[in-house]
């Protein structure tokens, strides 16, 4: 095998959206609780296609911006509601089931490093997002636990998703064992 070609490291990210793929089809819905640059978003909006409905999230103005024009570029259906507003309140603007989720916690990549995601807010966002989920739907959470605020998120996103029942959610987290300061995820899917 031509390990130049093919990598020898798993992508988290491109886990993550295989995951997603499976529990998302045209026409559903989706949100991207942290838009950042907007690539979640443009998957999510490509997945779900014209009949679909994609709501993504950010307090950044920036990442509005950034988001609005990868959408563009990528060619995405018009079907993303670009919210200007913290993960947090996605209740307020959100009134049906969602299919799937993504988070991607941290900073912006390329933004203000000081701006990042904080454990108060994405634990009420996470709860909400799965009070929301449908059945059969699923969330991905990823987190980088390389700086202070991304250990303490991971470790009490931990603590609530081993909450959960698991006669109704199945939790599961994928990290690289042997780099415990490498980003990982967690796939929470509804029964």
């Amino acid at each position: 095998m031509d390990n130049k070609k093919f990598g020898t490291m798993i992508d988290l990210l491109l886990m993550q959206k295989e995951f997603i793929k499976r529990h998302l089809a045209p026409g559903g819905v989706a949100v991207d609780f942290t838009m950042g640059n907007g690539h979640d978003t443009a998957f999510l909006s490509r997945t779900v296609g014209e009949s679909g409905k994609v709501y993504a999230f950010d307090i950044q103005i920036e990442a509005i911006e950034s988001t609005r024009r990868t959408l563009l570029a990528e060619g995405c259906p018009d079907n993303v509601t670009l919210i200007h507003d913290s993960h947090e309140n996605a209740a307020l603007y959100i009134k049906e089931p969602i299919n799937a989720g993504m988070f991607n916690l941290g900073y912006m990549p390329g933004g203000d490093k000081t701006k990042t995601t904080m454990r108060s807010s994405t634990i009420k966002a996470v709860r909400t997002a799965i009070e929301l989920l449908a059945p059969g739907g699923a969330i991905t959470v990823a987190v980088y636990p390389g700086h202070a605020e991304g250990a303490a998120e991971g470790e009490e996103l931990a603590r609530y998703f081993a909450t959960l029942d698991k006669r109704n959610f199945s939790c599961t987290e994928v990290r690289i064992i042997n780099s415990p300061s490498s980003p990982y995820f967690t796939l929470v899917e509804k029964k």
